[in-house]
């Protein structure tokens, strides 16, 4: 996949800046900017487990990357004072690589798999009774002489994270006693999110500077953070730190991010149906011949903000742009807009 700007995947200058992320992450509910309903609902469930001395029931968060599925995780952690262990489902490649996490956890601990969708089968099957009764059935031996032996297991919460739900089993997604869908965040909310993240790391940004961030990080916090880096960049370079719409503006224009969010790919996309496909509907294979991107990228990474936006809708038939998107990129509407409208 084409390095972006507004990837909200994690990237690798992501993870070489871990402990500054960690920085920037909230420990709780307090300093979490946004999904008030998601907050409101993990409050009462962590209140009353705390009161009857239980572990969470098991939590599945799902919904497009960059929302802050992780942090939460980090967040439900710190309000129950337990001890968080991360790691994701391509990871655990083996049943016993589930059995070894699982046995080392305490009473009360948590369990976070992020991609949890992309477990493999034969270990969501081991899975299944440790979520539901606690126990742990593992194979000794082979062939003829092997024999099954049951471990029990200490009370822990697993916390999963998805961007595709519906990719999970319905057994296992039947385990989980929360599931709560991630919502794309209001402007007003990034532009919080935008001032703590500048007053954690010291920068200095004036009101407007962060409105303006805020409209172009497609409602996405990990978005947004990433702008106020490299705007950060441009300011330390070429003016004196201070971030204001000037600064911004020469930061956005030299990063291709326009007035919507949107970045090259996104143009490309657009202008691909429009120009080549009279505005659609075109095939999401076509498109990604078009635009050399995998189908994937454009489900997971393109689509999700151009649809939430207005610019692009799916339909039986394909993809189609709208009005809107015709309008934003200053392109004249086809004989039947009509069916576009």
């Amino acid at each position: 996949m084409i390095d972006r700007i507004v990837n909200t995947g994690v990237d690798e200058q992501d993870i070489q800046e871990v402990e500054l992320e960690d920085s920037i992450r909230p420990r709780d509910f307090k300093s979490y900017i946004g999904q008030e309903r998601l907050k409101q609902n993990l409050e009462l469930a962590i209140q009353a487990a705390t009161k009857r001395e239980e572990p969470l029931d098991h939590v599945l968060l799902y919904g497009p990357p960059g929302l802050g599925k992780t942090t939460m995780a980090s967040v439900i952690a710190y309000e129950m004072g337990a001890q968080i262990r991360i790691t994701s489902g391509p990871a655990i490649e083996r049943a016993g690589d589930l059995a070894s996490l699982l046995t080392n956890l305490q009473d009360g601990d948590i369990l976070f798999i992020d991609e949890i969708h992309r477990l493999n089968r034969t270990v969501e099957e081991v899975l299944y009774s440790a979520m539901e009764d606690f126990k742990l059935d593992i194979m000794l031996g082979k062939g003829p002489s092997a024999r099954s032996m049951r471990l029990d297991l200490p009370k822990f919460t697993i916390i999963g994270a998805t961007t595709r739900a519906g990719s999970l089993a319905s057994p296992l997604r039947d385990r989980f006693g929360h599931i709560h869908r991630l919502e794309f965040y209001q402007p007003e909310e990034v532009q919080r999110i935008i001032e703590r993240t500048a007053n954690i790391l010291g920068v200095k940004i004036d009101d407007a500077a962060s409105g303006q961030l805020a409209t172009r990080a497609r409602l996405t916090p990990r978005i947004a953070n990433r702008l106020l880096k490299r705007v950060r960049d441009y300011a330390d370079v070429n003016g004196d730190g201070i971030i204001d719409t000037v600064i911004s503006t020469q930061a956005l224009q030299l990063l291709e991010i326009d007035e919507l969010g949107l970045d090259p790919i996104d143009r490309l996309l657009l202008l691909a149906i429009i120009e080549s496909y009279n505005g659609g509907p075109v095939g999401v294979e076509t498109l990604a011949a078009l635009t050399a991107e995998e189908r994937s990228t454009i489900e997971d990474f393109i689509e999700p903000y151009l649809m939430q936006i207005g610019l692009l809708e799916r339909t039986p038939r394909g993809r189609k742009v709208t009005h809107k998107a015709y309008k934003h990129l200053g392109k004249s509407m086809p004989n039947d807009s009509n069916s576009l409208l």
